[in-house]
């Protein structure tokens, strides 16, 4: 059911069974697929795809212009996947026009987004992730499957938070997160596994025991992390979860996040090693 009082633009398509409520704003080159619930007072404003069975409340704005000085010469986009529940007043902006941007953000399936959050632009928002409330991420940032992020926690742009993390409430990240940790602070740094997190998807023993021995190399051995590297391949031959540590290692711009007590680290041959 579509609300007389919404305004939409004749190129919007609309599927079959969304609800869209009154005084919702609907622009050009909109996609939404079937069974979305948009409620009242919703601003999808260009160039966004939305697809089916997503929950989106009030005073949502998606699809706005990057926050970002460069000129916006080209059209960018944003992609959102199925099943996903944004709540009241969340935000979250297109692509940018900067070089090494694709120009689209993109959001995955089944994420509960909650009030106030914030999506900068160029960021790719995995699946089943769980922002709280006024959860930030600035641009070109990666949040993989899984994580979750507190209430009020930010990242610095171009950051990666691994899969299955966990940042803690008003938790400031700045370097990359690696998979199954558990971050606190300001700035951020690993206090351990995320293991409330792993009993919940029903991690075997086996593998919290290796996950536990991937933790120690980075943070108790006091070992380069070319030495690391070298370990976890070894280690994801039998558990290839490990290989979400390697990912992030080999692709890392920013560095890993290091304990708070411990954070001082160099480039080596291109992968960031603490002193």
């Amino acid at each position: 059911m579509i609300d007389s009082r919404a305004v939409i633009d004749s190129s919007a398509k609309i599927a079959s069974g969304v609800t869209i409520g009154p005084f919702t704003r609907i622009g050009p080159n909109v996609e939404i697929g079937e069974g979305t619930t948009i409620a009242s007072h919703v601003v999808i404003d260009k160039n966004t795809r939305i697809g089916k069975n997503n929950k989106i409340y009030d005073f949502a704005a998606l699809g706005g212009d990057p926050q970002d000085l460069t000129p916006q010469d080209r059209e960018t986009f944003l992609e959102i996947g199925d099943q996903n529940i944004l709540r009241e007043f969340c935000t979250i902006n297109r692509g940018s026009n900067k070089a090494i941007s694709s120009g689209v953000t993109r959001v995955g399936n089944r994420n509960m987004l909650m009030a106030y959050i914030h999506i900068g632009h160029d960021c790719q928002v995995g699946s089943h992730i769980i922002f709280a409330n006024n959860a930030s991420i600035a641009g070109h940032v990666i949040i993989d499957d899984f994580a979750n992020l507190g209430a009020f926690a930010a990242v610095h742009q171009f950051v990666r938070v691994g899969s299955y993390s966990f940042l803690g409430r008003a938790t400031k990240v700045g370097q990359d997160v690696l998979p199954y940790m558990l971050v606190t602070g300001n700035p951020g740094g690993p206090t351990g596994l995320n293991l409330v997190g792993l009993r919940r998807q029903g991690a075997r023993r086996e593998l919290v025991r290796t996950l536990k021995k991937a933790y120690q190399l980075f943070y108790h051995r006091n070992l380069k992390l070319t030495e690391i590297h070298q370990e976890l391949i070894e280690m994801s031959q039998e558990f290839p979860e490990i290989k979400l540590f390697l990912n992030i290692l080999e692709t890392t711009k920013r560095g890993i996040a290091r304990p708070r007590l411990n954070r001082k680290h160099i480039f080596v041959e291109g992968i960031p090693s603490h002193d």
